[in-house]
This record gives structure tokens, sequence and C-alpha cells, in this order.
């Protein structure tokens, strides 16, 4: 696994590298010191695994997060300081950061996370470059994270792609409000039901013919939701 972390002091950048290569011995470690130099390494040498320490304004840091899923899927993990509010942390999430670790941070935690974002990149055998369709209904290339409804692209959120991608590749299962805030969001939100309907919601109103008779994201009350269509 190759890993870029974007960090300008060196004691965190060790620390980072330290925590990784207590789970992968062969890890591949690129530094750069700012984001303009990050992106560029983004580009040229195709991490599997971004660390950003993002020490700009919330909303610069928010753009940055927003230029590298211009062209990039890459793993994104956010580094943050203690004086990031939860608001801000919403914000790098939707922006479409995987994770976001307030430093100092424990070992332990970070080794945790970044096993289960890896899990998730992999998606047990779902192979990422693989385009899902049905029919011109629904049309997602999952290499270059574009959706497509009747022939036509649009727009989603980086929340709302992530969601939507857990969604198809687990397609006729039931998923569960708790897994499927703990893999979109963090473990953080397991208890927020609130949250993923208000993005269920804004999903159907993008993706289905009818948002108020639901064919392709089912609810399950109680429960979860279930994506009912196979490509």
């Amino acid at each position: 696994m190759k890993v870029l972390i974007v960090e300008r002091k060196p004691d965190l950048a060790r620390q980072i590298t330290f925590c990784l290569q207590m789970r992968y011995p062969d890890l591949e470690v690129a530094l750069a010191q700012d984001t303009d130099g990050g992106i560029r390494k983004i580009e040229t040498e195709s991490p599997n695994l971004v660390f950003l320490a993002c020490s700009l304004p919330a909303s610069d840091c928010t753009r940055v997060i927003a230029d590298i899923r211009e062209f990039s899927d890459v793993g994104l993990v956010l580094i943050t300081g203690p004086e990031t509010t939860d608001l801000e942390r919403a914000e790098y999430l939707e922006a479409g950061a995987d994770e976001c670790i307030e430093a100092p941070f424990n070992p332990m935690e970070v080794l945790g996370r970044v096993n289960a974002l890896v899990r998730r990149i992999n998606g047990g055998g779902f192979n990422k470059d693989r385009v899902f369709a049905i029919g011109d209904e629904l049309v997602i290339n999952f290499g270059t994270r574009e959706v497509f409804v009747q022939g036509s692209k649009i727009k989603l959120t980086g929340t709302e792609y992530k969601l939507l991608h857990e969604l198809v590749r687990n397609a006729g299962r039931v998923l569960p409000h708790q897994l499927l805030l703990e893999k979109v969001w963090s473990p953080e939100y397991a208890s927020d039901v609130g949250l993923i309907k208000k993005y269920i919601y804004r999903l159907r109103r993008k993706i289905e013919p009818d948002p108020d008779e639901p064919q392709l994201i089912l609810s399950e009350r109680g429960v979860g939701y279930r994506f009912a269509r196979q490509a």
C-alpha cells in the first residue's frame, strides 16, 4: 500500500507512519509539505490513501477536499485539530473526506479507522472501475464517480455518492441504519438516524423517477434501507 502524508510538521508525519507500519510493514510513504504539492503527488503518484493535515481555514480546507475529489477517488483521511468544530468536520465529510481524525490521536484508533477505510475502498472484491447500469434509468461509473439518470449527468455531493455507492454494491441486501452511518460517515454518527433519513430523502430526489413512490431505494421500517434493483 502506498500512502501520501500532506503535513508540514515532520513529527506528525512520523507518528502517522509509525501507526500504519504496525499493520502494513511494507508500506510505501510519500510526503508533501503543502496542499499544492500534495495534489500534484496525488495526480502523479496515485497513492492508495492520503492523510491531509488541514491547518487552513475551514472554507479553504473544504475547497482542497473538493479539488481532490474532482479527479481522484483516493481514500482521504483528514487530520484536524482540537479547535475543529463538529460542524466543520461534517462539512469536510460532505465535501468528500472519508475520515476525520483529531490530533493528538491514539495510534490504535488511527489504525482501526484506516483498516476499516481500506476494507471500504476494497469493497470486499467489488470492482471500483466497473459500471453499474439499469438501462438508461441509472448508470454509475465507479471509476470516474459519474452518475447518470435517464442519460443526463447529475451532481452528487461526496456524502451522497458514498451513500449511493454503499447501497448499490450491496444491492438486494438490507443495510441497517447503524452500518450505513458508520461506513458513510464514521462510528461517531452511528446513532444519528435522522441524518441518514435526510440524505436518503435528498438522494431519492435526484435518482428516483418518483421520489414519493421510490422504486430504487426502499425503506425497511425500523431497520434500514435496501437498493432494490440489480444491474
